[in-house]
């Protein structure tokens, strides 16, 4: 006779880390070990530390000596130690590694129950390409699909970075029963010489109108500071944030403040919100069939 899984609890809070990232594996290590350590004993119960936090953001450039930065999920020098310090504090730990399998190399998270139980992988769907955003040299599309976890503190739904920007993942996400939606992330300036605005606004703007659109928390982490790999120059514009399920920010950084923010997320609210706007009731799959093409024209025989 099975046991059935114990409720998700009505309020559950969420933390998500701003930090600053050096070129030292074990000193990033310790420093996101204390801050879950820091955010747990604040009450937190879903933690999320940004993209990528083991490393500088090797991708502002192409070169052949970072792929060894990458390991497979078996016998990962990191990943058991989250597990074990999730299931020491009782938090969800989802964890963004970079991942070896076999030939290929992925941008991957690791979703870390509070029982320590590692609940399953995902790959980064959507893979960016542009100036100091190289991404698409380091990472294959991912192959997993978009991810829902059950875990002891709601149905989890993470995306990676530029998965935030689209819509579809998030919607995604929700059909697959996801609770609130989380999103580790490195982001900042363009390298110097390409003409752009700091996006942080519009940045947060994608993923409030996930959360308006869903009627779904949202939480995004980012890291913080200046970054020079291989002489170029990146700085990380932080502005992490959770929004509740009608897309108001309830929790924010600025651009140097380190450490946790936590708030708490009513999900027993936010469903009967999200039963009561009737997004999911109105719904046409039957004419989204231009979102399966590239191009906009759903071919036929």
């Amino acid at each position: 006779m099975s046991i059935p899984a114990a409720p998700t609890p009505s309020t559950v809070n969420l933390a998500v880390i701003q930090m600053h990232v050096t070129d030292q594996l074990a000193d990033n290590l310790t420093r996101a070990e204390q801050h879950v350590r820091d955010a747990a004993g604040a009450g937190a119960n879903v933690i999320l530390l940004p993209e990528l936090f083991e490393s500088l953001y090797f991708c502002q450039v192409e070169r052949e000596d970072y792929f060894a930065l990458a390991r497979p999920v078996e016998g990962h020098p990191f990943l058991g130690r989250f597990q074990n310090l999730a299931a020491a504090l009782g938090v969800v730990l989802p964890i963004s590694f970079f991942e070896a399998a076999g030939q290929t190399h992925y941008n991957s998270l690791a979703c870390i129950d509070a029982d320590g139980k590692m609940l399953g992988v995902y790959r980064k769907a959507h893979i960016p390409d542009g100036p100091g955003y190289e991404e698409k040299y380091y990472f294959t599309p991912g192959d997993t699909g978009f991810k829902v976890w059950p875990t002891r503190y709601g149905r989890i739904g993470a995306g990676i970075c530029w998965d935030q920007w689209y819509p579809e993942s998030a919607r995604a996400m929700l059909l697959l029963g996801a609770d609130f939606l989380l999103y580790p992330t490195a982001i900042g300036s363009e390298p110097e010489g390409v003409e752009s605005p700091n996006s942080h606004a519009m940045w947060q703007r994608a993923m409030q109108g996930h959360a308006v659109s869903n009627s779904s928390y949202v939480g995004a982490a980012n890291r913080i500071g200046a970054e020079v790999v291989a002489g170029l120059t990146q700085t990380y514009y932080g502005h992490s944030f959770i929004s509740d399920y009608t897309g108001e920010l309830v929790a924010e950084f600025g651009s140097a403040e380190e450490g946790a923010l936590i708030h708490p997320m009513n999900l027993q609210e936010a469903r009967k919100f999200r039963a009561g706007m009737g997004f999911f009731r109105d719904r046409r799959p039957e004419l989204y069939g231009p979102l399966l093409t590239m191009d906009g024209v759903t071919r036929r025989g």
